[in-house]
């Protein structure tokens, strides 16, 4: 019955033009970048806006828009938002895209995804972030990231690197990446992710990160298909990398000079210098709470 549902569902979408698949957006207070990223939504099947109790206009902007507003309660521990959600809603359609409020669906993209779901023989899909940061795309610096972002319902889900997990660590997945059950491939098209609202909310939603990266670092584990390795997948060499980094005296400095100067990052302006540094300091951020919770002895 559920199967005959999915495709009577899909159909309907797609004699109505719609992109069948179910977009999940998690979000808290994210006003001004909302409105954004669902207008480019209009054509999509379903949308759902996990809230974390937002004290700004971000509830009304998603309804205003047709999505279905979901709050989530979190009270530490696993699952976290995305999670959460995939687990808990109904969800209509036999395709996932995970976004961000601060990404954007280009035409291009949703075309490519349209086409890209309809091949039986792949069960998920990579789609490389786009960086805008300060009224810039970054080109360089190492910047993009490729994220596991569109997979089929029941075939994907993100990775648990550490269980314990407290409110001051955000209340949604942060460096997790999701794992897919089945072949996967590339999209060719990007996202375009505007990664800064404004340099306080970002400082903020990074010293998050960090609490919750430098208990990970100390304890948590990795998926065996995404545990560090220099001649891995992006997502594995980046950890191969932070790993190595970590245990090397001056790694907040190497990693600036690294995206600054070795990949060029300078030749983004302004914009492009804020950002390598901003990746820096969050990395030095990181290290420092490893040494307060080793120099306190807590339990990790």
């Amino acid at each position: 019955m559920e199967k005959i549902e999915e495709i009577g569902k899909s159909a309907s979408a797609a004699s109505a033009g719609k992109l069948p698949v179910s977009v999940i957006i998690a979000v808290r207070n994210e006003a001004k970048n909302l409105r954004r990223c669902l207008q480019a939504l209009k054509n999509v099947g379903e949308v759902y806006v996990i809230d974390s109790q937002s004290t700004d206009d971000t509830a009304e902007i998603a309804r205003s828009h047709g999505a279905h507003v979901v709050q989530f309660h979190y009270q530490g521990g696993w699952p976290k938002k995305r999670q959460w959600a995939m687990n808990t809603l109904p969800i209509a359609y036999g395709w996932i895209l995970l976004l961000d409020a601060d990404e954007v669906l280009t035409p291009e993209l949703a075309a490519e995804i349209r086409s890209a779901i309809q091949s039986p023989a792949i069960d998920g899909y990579s789609v490389l972030l786009r960086i805008w940061f300060l009224g810039r795309v970054l080109r360089h610096g190492d910047v993009g990231l490729w994220k596991l972002s569109l997979f089929r319902r029941g075939k994907g889900q993100y990775e648990c690197r550490l269980k314990d997990q407290d409110v001051s660590m955000a209340d949604m997945e942060v460096h997790e990446h999701v794992v897919v059950e089945g072949a996967t491939a590339r999209l060719r098209n990007p996202l375009i992710h505007h990664n800064v609202e404004s340099l306080s909310r970002y400082i903020q939603k990074h010293n998050e990160y960090s609490n919750w990266e430098c208990r990970v670092l100390l304890q948590g584990g990795y998926d065996e298909d995404l545990s560090p390795s220099l001649l891995g997948t992006q997502a594995r060499r980046r950890r191969w990398l932070k790993r190595t980094l970590f245990a090397v005296p001056g790694s907040s400095v190497l990693l600036f000079l690294y995206r600054y100067v070795l990949r060029l990052g300078f030749l983004d302006g302004v914009p492009g210098l804020i950002y390598c540094g901003f990746q820096a300091v969050q990395m030095f951020h990181t290290k420092a709470k490893i040494y307060e919770l080793q120099s306190k002895g807590t339990e990790v």
